[in-house]
């Protein structure tokens, strides 16, 4: 096992926030700030197709949440609270935001990502400019999947010691998953496979994952939609393996003037699988405030 450091590229940068050092890559300049939020398993390697795009209009972060690329993954031992839950989440962006002194950013969140966004919103939507959500997952509206009364349980130094061995069959199922991320087969090369695998060989990537599995409950955001106050826009893969076209169809009735735009031959967003000039289409409609367009 290695620290996350080894992984380290010529573009990387680290930031204390919250007491977690957080990895991020920064690109473009300019009076509008984009904040890209990666999915669960996924960093910052999965905006590298679209990251320069989105730089033609602003200037762009990209920073891998607790738990995933690059970021310092704090245990128990050695935190004051849990950084991998929601609310943690959400803190640490506003924490992010205010030692790179962004007083207001488009947010573009992707899969879970789009929920930390979508949270975000509501907890401070003075700091949203707008939410650009790449096929969100917002939750089902059922309630927290593990119940919060049995989550001091999983809590106890017997359950932190065994439980990570629940989590490690991640490693069987991840290859899998990136698998049926890509609606394009020809386009997932063994490199780029390589990269979303190299989670399983830094230290401590299981128990990270064991706790964010049972960290804090946070409430179930898809009942709080109706509350958002700030602009979104919805982009949807309609071949997505993962989360199905009508889903995004489903949440964007519940998000006040929410706009969807749903891309053919487009599987989970986060990955290559994507076309680059897609996102130059998710800005330039957003600010024309059109609703439809030629999709590629």
């Amino acid at each position: 096992m290695v620290t996350e450091k080894e992984f380290t590229e010529p573009d990387s940068k680290f930031i204390e926030v919250n007491d977690v050092t957080v990895h991020y890559k920064e690109v473009g300049s300019g009076e509008t700030t984009f904040i890209l939020l990666h999915g669960f398993g996924a960093n910052v390697y999965s905006w590298r197709e679209v990251a320069d795009d989105f730089a033609q209009y602003g200037r762009v972060i990209m920073y891998d949440r607790p738990a995933f690329g690059l970021t310092e993954r704090p245990m128990p031992e050695d935190w004051v609270e849990n950084p991998y839950g929601m609310k943690a989440n959400v803190e640490l962006l506003r924490g992010l935001m205010d030692t790179l002194e962004i007083e207001k950013a488009v947010l573009v969140g992707n899969s879970a990502g789009g929920g930390v966004s979508v949270a975000f919103g509501l907890e401070y939507p003075e700091r949203v400019e707008s939410l650009i959500l790449v096929d969100p997952g917002v939750g089902g509206g059922r309630g927290p999947q593990f119940p919060a009364w049995g989550l001091p349980l999983m809590w106890t130094p017997q359950m932190r010691h065994l439980g990570p061995l629940m989590v490690r069959d991640y490693q069987e199922t991840l290859p899998n998953t990136i698998q049926r991320e890509w609606f394009d087969q020809t386009k997932l090369t063994e490199e780029i496979k390589q990269e979303y695998l190299k989670i399983f060989q830094i230290e401590n990537w299981d128990r990270a994952f064991y706790e964010l599995t049972f960290a804090p409950a946070y409430p179930e955001l898809r009942p709080l939609l109706p509350q958002l106050t700030v602009p979104v826009f919805i982009v949807a893969g309609q071949e997505d393996r993962l989360i199905r076209a009508w889903y995004f169809e489903a949440i964007a009735t519940e998000i006040p003037d929410a706009k969807l735009v749903s891309s053919r031959n487009v599987g989970t967003c986060r990955r290559r699988n994507v076309p680059a000039c897609l996102c130059r289409l998710w800005y330039s409609t957003w600010i024309n405030n059109e609703h439809t367009f030629d999709r590629p």
